[in-house]
């Protein structure tokens, strides 16, 4: 249990120097930004909450094959990663009807992922399917119709919700590879070796994602300024002298 408390440990401190860096990137974008990055930041925090919990050896519980699946684990993503997804939705222009539709399959995924893991076969497979299907659900809705929306948005705006929909959807297909192949599924990785490439991964996610967004808000920031420079500097002849 030594190495799960160090790999748990480590994913607090993690957590916790994401969130301050987010927190700083938050005062560098415009004031209309910052709702969105104060939710982005919010992902971090609650991790960080979750992973203290589990090093303290809290939150671990027992499954239908002798197994141990940590709930804390489960309850960080069932609420940080529709927030990712609603996040990715909202720079898109979604209506709060869709956002919702796409949060709910996501929270859906995690919920199917979670029962799966504490049962035994052929039940946790089933289960595992049914989440699969959701996160199928979630990637059609975002190569879809809210890329549509994010069609007619700036090039740039365009640019950061393709770039954040590949972030989230390339590195969320790595997740339901360790349920196969961890402790809940196949069982060739133990749970100390799942537990630090889930947080590895966990980190790269959750903070990498708010860094994403606050380095394009603050480039779009910096090109409005400098055409609204231009623009001044047109309109005024000494200026432009």
């Amino acid at each position: 249990m030594l190495g799960l408390t160090t790999w748990f440990t480590i994913g607090t401190l993690g957590m916790v120097v994401g969130i301050a860096m987010l927190a700083y990137g938050t005062l560098l974008v415009p004031s209309e930004r910052r709702r969105q990055l104060a939710l982005a930041a919010l992902v971090p925090g609650i991790a960080a909450v979750a992973y203290a919990v589990m090093a303290l050896g809290v939150g671990g519980l027992v499954t239908a094959d002798g197994g141990t699946v940590f709930v804390p684990r489960y309850v960080d993503w069932l609420l940080t990663t529709p927030i990712h997804v609603a996040l990715v939705a909202l720079i898109a222009g979604a209506s709060t009807r869709a956002i919702a539709r796409l949060a709910a399959l996501q929270a859906a995924t995690i919920v199917f992922g979670f029962v799966g893991a504490t049962l035994a076969a052929p039940l946790n497979w089933a289960l595992y399917l049914v989440g699969s299907a959701c996160f199928v659900g979630v990637v059609y809705l975002l190569f879809t119709e809210t890329a549509a929306l994010a069609d007619e948005k700036p090039d740039d705006v365009a640019a950061l919700f393709r770039k954040l929909r590949a972030f989230v959807v390339v590195l969320w297909l790595v997740y339901p590879v360790i349920w196969l192949v961890g402790p809940a599924g196949f069982e060739i990785m133990d749970i100390e070796t799942t537990a630090l490439v889930v947080t590895y991964i966990d980190v790269v996610a959750k903070v990498g994602f708010g860094l994403i967004a606050i380095n394009d808000f603050v480039k779009m920031a910096a090109a409005t300024d400098e055409t609204a420079d231009a623009d001044a500097a047109v309109g005024d002849p000494q200026a432009a002298d």
